[in-house]
């Protein structure tokens, strides 16, 4: 038989709500579960960790200026390194579908903090002293300026994993890019045969993607380190110390070694989320180039016999239940809808940013959740495309002498000498009558063995610098 849930009362402005025995939770957050039940997403742990920081150093500085007891804001700053330890996640447990200024997350971490600092304190949770959630825990703040702080913050920090997944990728494309840099293989536009190059210059434009975007994504790092607390509810910093703003952010760089500071203009950096929708344009980019990379090497690999197969992808595991020996490109093909979830995400993101109304936006906990969520699925994508994928793929270098044999691009370098449409005219010729180039211009043309073989030399068709 079940045992029932023992359940203490707590009070806010509203009344007295019921609360779970077990929880940190205090009455708002309660009335927040019961208010917003609409999905199974919850606040990312990277939020939780950024709106401890906050609390963190808020609590240091009310304390130096004298705001606030030095004893409680000693015992607000070690439940705030007790759930940046991870120790509390469990009793932050509303749903990202509520109101749009991320009160409810706000009000979630002052009454866990109070009531966990109280129990230290020696004294029952739900009593909200000596530490009360708002007088004490959100001294001098506002959920207007601690929750767009707390998305900077977040995805700032996340950020480094996914630029160490890049780094991780491109350095293994440039292994593969060195290991068939004289593997020779066809080129192709449009899908259609192209003149030649090696596999090494293909894989080259792979990894300089990832570099490049790699390089567009740390451009918003800068803009993230701007941080928007001490502007209160609209910027102006009404009920704050006018020294908060700067020493709380001096206080959270100092002990996450990120140079976060003050923003130059607080009205912007609570009422607008651009710094959001350009890294998410900046995601969307990365999503993008994933799609190209892992899309180009599905094609390589494809048939393996019936198609290209120009490129061995590792074989992870069976590709289906009814045809033995089938192996399916696994990984970029989950990479692929990877992707077109960030493209989603994006334009989720997209919206969120436009819904700003004077002072506040009003779409933060979503904002939240997906730039930080898109950072980590990238991240691990990456980590895997380059493990999983690239690391063991394999160039089918017979297979590859056979698509630039049969090419009819190899006529190419032979307009030079006899003249487009000639060269044309042969190229149509080998075509129609199913022939090697080799075979028609032997035939066609006065050149010598010797000349044919040096004009249709597919080494001497590509820059090997």
């Amino acid at each position: 038989m079940e045992k029932k849930q023992k359940n203490r009362i707590e009070s806010d402005s509203m009344g007295e709500v019921s609360v779970p025995e077990w929880a940190y939770w205090g009455a708002q957050t309660q009335r927040a579960i019961h208010n917003f039940q609409f999905s199974d997403k919850r606040i990312p742990e990277p939020m939780i960790r950024a709106l401890a920081y906050i609390k963190k150093h808020a609590a240091y500085c009310n304390a130096r200026f004298g705001l606030v007891d030095d004893k409680l804001a000693k015992t607000i700053a070690r439940v705030c390194d007790e759930i940046l330890a991870g120790n509390w996640d469990r009793h932050f447990p509303i749903d990202v579908f509520q109101t749009g200024s991320g009160t409810s997350w706000n009000m979630n971490i002052n009454e866990v903090i109070a009531n966990r600092g109280n129990e230290i304190l020696g004294s029952p949770k739900g009593t909200r002293n000596p530490i009360h959630p708002n007088d004490h825990v959100n001294r001098g703040q506002s959920s207007n300026d601690v929750i767009p702080t707390a998305v900077h913050i977040a995805n700032r920090i996340e950020l480094p994993r996914l630029h160490d997944a890049l780094e991780e990728l491109a350095k293994m494309f440039s292994v593969k890019e060195k290991e068939y840099a004289s593997c020779m293989k066809l080129g192709r536009t449009h899908l259609q045969d192209a003149v030649p190059m090696t596999f090494g210059q293909e894989l080259s434009a792979f990894r300089t993607q990832i570099e490049k975007v790699d390089i567009h994504i740390q451009s918003c790092y800068s803009r993230l380190e701007e941080l928007a607390i001490g502007g209160t509810a609209v910027g102006t910093g009404i009920n704050t110390h006018p020294q908060f703003r700067y020493e709380v952010a001096k206080g959270i760089a100092n002990e996450t070694d990120i140079p976060f500071r003050s923003a130059d203009n607080l009205f912007e950096v609570i009422a607008m989320r651009d710094a959001q929708v350009a890294l998410m344009g900046a995601l969307n980019t990365l999503a993008g180039t994933l799609m190209k990379i892992v899309n180009d090497l599905r094609l390589l690999a494809s048939g393996p016999r019936a198609a290209l197969g120009e490129v061995i992808l590792p074989s992870l595991q069976p590709g289906s239940s009814i045809m033995p020996g089938k192996v399916n490109p696994v990984i970029p093909e989950a990479i692929i809808q990877a992707a077109a979830y960030v493209h989603g995400k994006v334009l989720s993101v997209t919206i969120a940013g436009q819904q700003g109304p004077l002072q506040l936006n009003m779409m933060h906990p979503l904002i939240a959740y997906e730039t930080l969520t898109s950072i980590d699925l990238l991240t691990r994508v990456c980590h895997s495309l380059a493990k999983n994928c690239v690391k063991d793929l394999k160039a089918d270098e017979q297979r590859m002498k056979y698509w630039i044999d049969w090419s009819l691009a190899l006529v190419t370098p032979l307009a030079l000498k006899i003249g487009y449409d000639k060269a044309a005219q042969l190229a149509y010729s080998a075509y129609k009558q199913k022939k090697h180039i080799k075979e028609i211009l032997k035939k066609e043309t006065n050149f010598t063995d010797r000349e044919i073989e040096d004009i249709l030399n597919p080494e001497h068709m590509i820059d090997k610098k």
